[in-house]
């Protein structure tokens, strides 16, 4: 990456961006604030959202440098703090692959809506979509090509029902979290465009 003054590599401000919106990112894992309920009987994460930001805000290197923190810190806390279907979670692919992604996806998904729409608000709406789409559909798609009769099994499920169950939880939790990203990413990052 070349920065403005012509130097290859990431500046001391990117570095610094990535090191406080990754801590946000593991702040909200290791408490209640990661997790908002919108059931009785179901949360949204919102841990991915320092992802998106990052990535709007700084590009993609940032946001997948900020995933892949989230990432290692999802597998180190799928051992730490095991549940049933924790195992997953020990494979990089479903814990930190998507979750690089979402640096990716959040960027260009930003940068595609701006040829389209002048409204700023739909632009980061967007993009806080995408990045949950793609946290959502990368961790439980990997978790059914890998692992779907296991990971049934665990929660309790007919194996042979894996790829409905998974959907379900798809569905279940990944509308929710998508509204939920949609209104926090668009509204910090107004935030950020005001202090500007």
């Amino acid at each position: 990456m070349i920065e403005a003054s012509g130097k290859k590599g990431i500046s001391v401000r990117k570095m610094s961006i990535i090191g406080v919106l990754g801590s946000i990112s593991i702040i909200l894992g290791m408490t209640p604030l990661g997790f908002i309920p919108v059931s009785p009987t179901m949360k949204a994460t919102i841990m991915h959202i320092p992802v998106i930001i990052g990535a709007i805000v700084e590009g993609p290197i940032v946001g997948m440098m900020v995933g892949l923190m989230f990432g290692v810190f999802s597998m180190i806390q799928s051992i730490t703090q095991p549940t049933p279907v924790s195992f997953i979670f020990w494979n990089p692919l479903i814990s930190v692959v998507p979750r690089i992604a979402i640096g990716i996806t959040s960027y260009y998904g930003y940068i595609i809506l701006k040829r389209f729409s002048k409204s700023a608000v739909l632009q980061t709406s967007f993009a806080g979509a995408i990045g949950t789409l793609t946290n959502t559909i990368g961790v439980l798609g990997m978790a059914y090509l890998l692992y779907g009769a296991q990971f049934a099994e665990k929660l309790g499920a007919d194996p042979a029902l894996a790829g409905k169950m998974i959907l379900g939880i798809g569905i279940s939790h990944g509308i929710p979290e998508v509204i939920i990203a949609m209104l926090v990413v668009s509204g910090v990052c107004k935030g950020l465009r005001l202090l500007k």
